[in-house]
């Protein structure tokens, strides 16, 4: 499965996490990770607005993670709470935010990416 560019990618199965995983790593883009469930009415919130960013930060890789079908994923990544955002680096774990802070997590897709797309 192919990072598409602009676009949220759900992650279905540990080998589409992975391979997407890699690709953050080998082209050294950021990779942000929501993990979400379909149960959290904070991530149903904050859904769209992060369809929006992955749009305006087409340099970062945005993926998504439902903690129910990937367990294994949630607890590699010790998430406790939904929805908790990842922001990886290199394959390194650079900053978390937990709750639907959509003003904090713009943020650091500036302060990680450099700036947003017009």
């Amino acid at each position: 499965m192919a990072a598409e560019e602009g676009t949220v990618i759900a992650c279905h199965t540990k080998e589409d996490f992975d391979a997407n995983m890699a690709k953050g790593k080998d082209t050294g883009k950021l990779v942000i990770i929501d993990f979400t469930a379909s149960w959290c009415g904070p991530c149903r919130v904050i859904a769209p607005v992060f369809a929006e960013y992955a749009k305006k930060f087409p340099g970062a890789i945005f993926l998504k993670v439902d903690v129910d079908e990937l367990k294994n994923v949630a607890e590699e990544y010790q998430v406790e709470a939904m929805p908790t955002f990842l922001f990886i680096k290199d394959g390194e774990k650079v900053h978390t935010v937990v709750g639907g802070k959509k003003d904090e997590i713009h943020s650091k897709l500036v302060f990680f990416t450099g700036s947003a797309s017009a």
